[in-house]
């Protein structure tokens, strides 16, 4: 089948491990289920992966992707109403609960042990199958599995923020910045983002941001939490932009990870730095309901072909984008 994937790691040139070509169809495993993906979207994981992080040279090849909507291979007992031929979309984390895999099985998330969901067909644990939201189309609802369900967790888990709370997002335009603007307008929160770009600036407000500022630049008042997924180049900027006692949720440092870390400043102000990757497979099923309750839809930047993987791979490695990059994989004939 054809698949996008590592071919080694390369942690100086990440797009020269890339590539696009013939992999072998997943394996039938008790307790999974194969599904024919019609969408995947990329993520910084998938860059880190070729980079060497999560994913050691000795594993590869490995297809890349860590979220993914298709149509269901076979039907799945006991799971009601999803048959063959529905469409589902899926939760990629493998290990969190033993579903599907061996008891104690430490937690990973697809194309760090098992395969990807970038391919033709991808196969994952019966439990993380749902069905897509009847209200999004192929390339929206690829963007859940990974940006959607890291910003819902990061807003109600780990900076558990309420509706009249406010919060600001660090470095509007990226996959998790866009939906967590869309996410937290939706539940009532006061939004404020951060951007070096004017045009991102004017598009966050568009999408639900209340207020859009320069990056550290100072803000009207100090939010209740930081939504912080740039890293070094903001780090400083979130810190001073927390009310005590309030919450940075981190997700990712795509500009570095070894900022000043400002201790005195966090021990004085009682802040609290909380680390998140993705979600749970109840948030993901909680915000399957809410994207389709709220009438929510995630953010498209551009749609490439599975051929074309190496040019969508440039785009989020440059940083050129305001919202999701989805890969469109068309049905072997």
């Amino acid at each position: 089948m054809k698949a996008v994937y590592a071919s080694t790691v390369n942690h100086a040139d990440p797009l020269a491990a890339l590539a696009v070509g013939e992999q072998p169809e997943p394996q039938a495993r008790p307790f999974w289920s194969t599904v024919s993906v019609r969408a995947v979207t990329v993520n910084h994981h998938d860059v880190w992966s070729l980079q060497g992080v999560g994913l050691a040279a000795e594993q590869t090849p490995m297809i890349l992707g860590t979220d993914a909507v298709g149509i269901l291979d076979e039907d799945i007992p006991g799971k009601h109403g999803l048959k063959a031929g529905s469409e589902v979309v899926l939760y990629t984390f493998v290990g969190t609960d033993g579903a599907g895999v061996a008891p104690g099985e430490r937690r990973t998330i697809l194309s760090e042990k098992y395969p990807g969901t970038m391919a033709e067909k991808t196969s994952v644990p019966s439990a993380n199958v749902f069905a897509k939201p009847a209200s999004l189309t192929t390339a929206e609802a690829a963007a859940l599995g990974t940006s959607w369900l890291t910003a819902y967790s990061l807003l109600f888990d780990a900076a558990g923020i309420k509706p009249g709370d406010s919060v600001l997002i660090q470095g509007a335009g990226g996959g998790v910045s866009t939906a967590a603007i869309q996410l937290a307008h939706a539940a009532g929160l006061e939004v404020f983002v951060t951007s070096r770009s004017e045009e991102k600036r004017d598009r966050a407000i568009a999408i639900g941001a209340d207020a859009a500022f320069e990056t550290g630049a100072r803000l009207p008042h100090k939010v209740d939490a930081v939504i912080e997924s740039v890293g070094a180049a903001t780090w400083s900027h979130s810190v001073k932009s927390v009310r005590p006692g309030g919450t940075i949720a981190i997700c990712g440092a795509t500009t570095g990870d070894q900022p000043g870390a400002e201790l005195t400043r966090i021990f004085f102000q009682d802040i609290r730095v909380q680390g998140n990757t993705m979600g749970s497979r109840d948030d993901f099923a909680r915000l399957l309901k809410f994207v389709e309750h709220a009438d929510l839809h995630p953010v498209i930047d551009s749609t490439y072909a599975l051929a074309d993987a190496p040019a969508a791979f440039r785009k989020v490695v440059d940083g050129d984008v305001f919202g999701k990059v989805v890969l469109h994989i068309e049905p072997s004939k």
